[in-house]
């Protein structure tokens, strides 16, 4: 039971790993005064890092779906984060006809990318976590003055 609780703590400890990398790409949309800012980026990443800690940890006892042979599967979990990730994006971006613009896409690509960092931390890959995160918030930082400056 102390091995479970050990590993239950450390998991805790992970899962706010993956809070706080959401959380920073959260407050760069924050505060561009985005829709999807600090707290759903951090809900996405944290979200999305429990599914497959659930997942990793329900392989690892054995636990199988009742009344089958089917194991649980990281990959599976993946995949469902992925759809789900389609539904909450597909709420945020609409057209905008009176100014002939779409609105929301880079806020629904930011949600697409945070779910992996998520992810990354769930598996244990730490620098991948932290580098895609920094790499992101730069992105988005960054790109809108590219932009702005390639349009002159």
């Amino acid at each position: 039971m102390p091995d479970v609780l050990a590993a239950d703590l450390r998991t805790l400890a992970d899962a706010l790993v993956a809070l706080a990398l959401g959380g920073i790409v959260g407050w760069e949309r924050e505060r561009k005064q985005k829709g999807a800012g600090f707290r759903t980026m951090m809900l996405v990443s944290f979200a999305s890092f429990l599914f497959v800690e659930v997942s990793l940890a329900a392989g690892a006892t054995g636990a199988a779906v009742p009344g089958s042979d089917v194991q649980s599967d990281p990959v599976r979990a993946i995949q469902a984060i992925a759809a789900g990730l389609g539904f909450l994006g597909g709420g945020i971006v609409f057209r905008d006809r009176a100014e002939d613009r779409t609105r929301g896409l880079t806020t629904a690509a930011s949600l697409l990318v945070v779910s992996p960092i998520g992810i990354a931390v769930a598996l244990d890959h730490y620098a991948l976590a932290i580098g895609s995160a920094v790499l992101l918030v730069l992105v988005l930082g960054s790109a809108e003055r590219i932009e702005r400056f390639a349009e002159r």
